[in-house]
């Protein structure tokens, strides 16, 4: 299993798209007390291995969330566009995996329930075909 792997190649993607990184304050995995909007975290994730008789891989998923306070949803929309653009069909850096695909999977932005924070859902299917032994 490479999950952390993913999420560590994940956010070094996201940190070093200055984009990306103009448009929000951070990117989290454990969001501080009183932190500034907007700011994206690194959200759940799901894997499934699948092996061949000669090839060892996983299919992933892993879910990011934008958060913003900016009336209206040109913001959040913006910052998701950003996210797709830095990650959809990137070559991810995992250690002891060959990336076959990252692609876009699934989008949604809604108002929070508090009536005042904007809340955006990205979703990517990550399948990796591991090198060598992956004990």
């Amino acid at each position: 299993m490479k999950q952390y792997d993913i999420q560590q190649s994940i956010y070094q993607a996201l940190v070093g798209d200055t984009t990306l990184m103009d448009k929000v304050e951070a990117v989290y995995d454990n969001v501080p007390q009183d932190t500034t909007y907007p700011y994206v975290v690194i959200g759940d994730d799901t894997s499934v291995q699948w092996d061949t008789d000669d090839t060892v891989g996983s299919e992933n998923t892993l879910t990011l969330h934008v958060w913003s306070r900016y009336y209206g949803r040109a913001e959040v929309k913006d910052i998701m566009q950003a996210i797709y653009a830095c990650l959809h069909r990137r070559e991810l850096e995992v250690t002891g995996a060959h990336t076959v695909t990252c692609e876009f999977d699934f989008g949604e932005s809604f108002l929070d329930p508090d009536g005042i924070t904007r809340h955006g859902v990205v979703r990517f299917r990550i399948i990796l075909q591991y090198e060598g032994d992956i004990s």
